[in-house]
């Protein structure tokens, strides 16, 4: 390893956010399926594992050789997925070059100056039984519009080349996720964001500010 280089930038929510909390107790009248809370703060969060898993999947579906793994499967991802978000197999396992942390709200304060009290909402729905016709209501907590989380990456850096390649992998993914959604039930508009502001800088080791650079122009280059 050459080094870690640290990727920051903010998410913006622009539809409804769900990626769902605890729903082991519910009291009568509580909300059916409420949002994942930092148990600091109790502000809405983004488990890095959300983020992390929705980006490789994404990348997956476009790099994978359908006819060598139809299933998707983790372990026979495409070699240069396997390289950046690593795998565990049976005789053989390679750890991630990625290490995606928990992200909570950060924009409460500046909400609540324009009253707005709470970052989520609770969005009533109905699902049907084609069966029998009956509906089944139920209630979503959803993280509204506007609310910022900042995203912050740590790279491993191993060699020059695989960094630039790697860099290029990750923003693919991240421009993939820009036209998909984050959390549950996207195909019902729930999910649409933003990740702007990318920014790599280097934390620890002998990494060469012209490589920087050219992470950082990857990190900026817009979507063809």
């Amino acid at each position: 390893m050459i080094g870690k280089i640290e990727i920051t930038g903010k998410i913006k929510v622009l539809t409804g956010l769900h990626i769902g909390g605890s729903e082991s107790f519910s009291a009568i009248g509580a909300i059916d399926s409420p949002v994942v809370r930092d148990a600091f703060s109790g502000e809405p969060m983004i488990p890095g594992s959300s983020l992390k898993g929705k980006i490789r999947t994404l990348l997956a579906q476009i790099h994978n050789d359908k006819e060598k793994n139809p299933t998707n499967a983790i372990e026979d991802d495409a070699p240069e997925i396997k390289r950046l978000f690593g795998y565990s197999a049976a005789d053989k396992a390679q750890g991630s070059r990625l290490i995606f942390s928990d992200m909570v709200a950060e924009n409460i304060e500046e909400l609540r100056k324009i009253g707005i009290y709470s970052p989520t909402e609770v969005k009533y729905e109905n699902s049907i039984n084609r069966l029998s016709g009956v509906a089944n209501p139920r209630q979503i907590e959803r993280v509204i519009k506007g609310v910022v989380f900042p995203l912050k990456i740590i790279y491993n850096a191993e060699t020059e080349e695989e960094t630039l390649e790697d860099f290029r992998l990750l923003k693919e993914g991240i421009d993939l996720l820009r036209y998909d959604y984050l959390g549950g039930h996207g195909s019902r508009g729930y999910g649409r964001i933003e990740i702007n502001q990318l920014e790599a800088e280097v934390c620890i080791g002998n990494i060469e500010e012209s490589l920087i650079n050219s992470c950082n122009q990857i990190l900026k280059e817009e979507v063809a």
